[in-house]
């Protein structure tokens, strides 16, 4: 039996390890002492279809029987907000995601705070759902468990080595061998593919900071959908009763345990001040996570150009759960010689090879 080595366990990771269990005998080795602990354990968990550009957008669509089937997918909606001189912006967006048009009533009864004086438009997407993350992981871990796989967390690959036509990789004083890499290391990965002797794609990490906020105006939030900015100036949701409120930066960094900017998350609150009545008082919690986006903003999944026995499964950016389901089958499908169940086109659209 083909032995794997996942490099990684965020959602990448781990939903490959379910798939590829089925075929092979795999090992995830993740750094942090917990699954799921950057990107994927601070992500906004939404389902949005019509979110990415078009070889996302076929990734959304191939993926979301998988979400069905994992009952991980519940009733959100998608309000889009947009200032008077915004016209031009708000309709290309408004199209893009596919929304309907409310009138100014329409969009106060789906969310009552909305600021007249500063609103001009408003559109409704009714199909964005919300993601239950934690349970996408954990079903995905309890597949790989059932298929066999083995997870090895607090374990920071030091070595990544190819003799023998085998690769051993090392972390500290443990060692284990496999034929096949497959590298699902986030915000490492181009990291992780120089370890190996692998040119690395240009896979760059950007933070993302959040804010937890109490509920505006002690509203019940349950039902109030998912709120943006044009050109996603900035965005909120409810959460568990609160407010979560993020600027939508995205600033380049190096891999690290990211934590907020103060001064970024404040002029971020203050642009979705603008669009609402009711005043950001007080700030109970803030995070930040980093989303890693190849030069084009599509994933990277298949062999390396180079190094058919390496594997990449990198830059999910900030799709990297709503897409987790054909990503991992995908990923699967090659690495254990089966016919794609994409497209051809897709196929490509997603190799290393469109970067040689």
């Amino acid at each position: 039996m083909t032995d794997i080595i996942v490099i990684g366990g965020g959602i990448a990771g781990v939903s490959a390890a379910a798939e590829l269990a089925v075929g092979a005998s795999v090992t995830v080795l993740e750094a942090e002492n917990a699954l799921a602990y950057h990107a994927s354990g601070r992500s906004a968990a939404m389902f949005l279809k019509t979110y990415g550009n078009q070889t996302i957008r076929a990734l959304n669509e191939a993926s979301e029987a998988g979400h069905l089937a994992a009952g991980v997918l519940s009733q959100r909606g998608m309000l889009l907000l947009g200032k008077p001189e915004e016209a031009e912006a708000f309709e290309a967006e408004r199209l893009s995601f596919g929304m309907e048009r409310l009138t100014s009533g329409e969009a106060l009864q789906k969310l009552p705070i909305i600021n007249p004086k500063t609103c001009a438009y408003a559109g409704y997407l009714d199909t964005a759902q919300d993601l239950d993350t934690d349970l996408l992981v954990q079903t995905y871990r309890k597949a790989a468990l059932a298929a066999g796989a083995t997870f090895i967390t607090g374990v920071k690959v030091d070595a990544v080595e190819q003799t023998g036509g085998k690769w051993h990789v090392r972390a500290g004083a443990r060692s284990w061998t496999a034929d096949i890499v497959v590298n699902a290391a986030g915000a490492w990965a181009d990291e992780v593919a120089q370890l190996a002797g692998v040119a690395p794609l240009g896979i760059l990490p950007y933070r993302r900071s959040m804010a937890r906020v109490p509920a505006p105006g002690g509203h019940d939030t349950s039902d109030w959908p998912f709120v943006d900015g044009i050109n996603e100036a900035w965005y909120a949701k409810p959460d568990a009763g609160k407010w979560l409120i993020s600027p939508a930066d995205e600033d380049p960094v190096a891999p690290h345990d990211a934590w907020p900017d103060d001064m970024v998350l404040a002029e971020g609150i203050a642009r979705y001040q603008e669009m609402v009545t009711e005043e950001v008082t007080r700030v109970e919690t803030t995070w930040a996570g980093l989303r890693s986006f190849a030069p084009d903003r599509a994933l990277v999944i298949g062999r390396d150009v180079a190094e058919n026995s390496f594997l990449w499964l990198a830059g999910q950016g900030g799709y990297g759960f709503q897409t987790a389901p054909a990503a991992a089958r995908l990923c699967a499908d090659i690495a254990l010689g089966r016919a794609p169940e994409l497209s051809a086109d897709v196929v490509a659209a997603l190799s290393s090879e469109r970067f040689s």
